[in-house]
């Protein structure tokens, strides 16, 4: 009983072995579940008209951003000057969170003072970094809103790294170095 249990056991061994064939894959009973087709995610084969896929729907508005209905032009720039106030009321101004968010972004090339002294500027990376209370400048709260929103000369736009909010309490604290500077 024992050498049939044993002869049983090793051609059951010996069956299991000779149907392992390594060189040949086994038989998939579907291979496209397995083995899908791959697909650019915007390519040809899945949009063939295009790219409309990736366009935002005209007239459609970004999620958490707020238009800014003066252009993006000299005489924007002046209407901003000459109309735009801030929408923050004496409560709502934060100089600490306006002075954490202009050293991060405006402070390497203005200067912590406003003086336009700023460590690149004393690199000579950038030149001509105008100090906030010269006189031929004439800053306000519209003209410094118009600047963060679009940038002007070799400044760059800071939209999309301040929300509104953030941005008009940078224009508070620029403001206040800029009557600190005029003292």
């Amino acid at each position: 009983m024992k050498s049939l249990i044993k002869i049983l056991v090793i051609a059951v061994v010996f069956v299991a072995v000779s149907c392992n064939k390594s060189s040949a894959p086994n038989y998939q009973f579907m291979p496209n579940m397995y083995e899908s087709a791959g697909y650019e995610t915007y390519g040809e084969a899945a949009f063939p008209n295009g790219v409309e896929a990736q366009l935002p729907a005209e007239g459609s508005i970004p999620r958490g951003y707020v238009p800014f209905d003066i252009e993006n032009s000299t005489e924007g720039y002046e209407l901003a000057k000459a109309t735009l106030t801030s929408p923050l009321d004496s409560t709502q101004v934060d100089l600490a969170k306006g002075k954490e968010l202009y050293d991060i972004y405006c402070g390497i090339c203005h200067g912590n003072k406003g003086k336009g002294q700023g460590n690149l500027v004393k690199r000579e990376k950038i030149l001509g970094i105008p100090s906030y209370d010269d006189v031929g400048r004439a800053i306000n709260e519209g003209s410094i809103y118009h600047t963060i929103y679009y940038g002007k000369n070799a400044m760059g736009s800071y939209a999309n790294q301040l929300n509104e909010e953030e941005r008009w309490q940078v224009v508070s604290y620029v403001l206040k170095l800029k009557a600190d500077l005029e003292k």
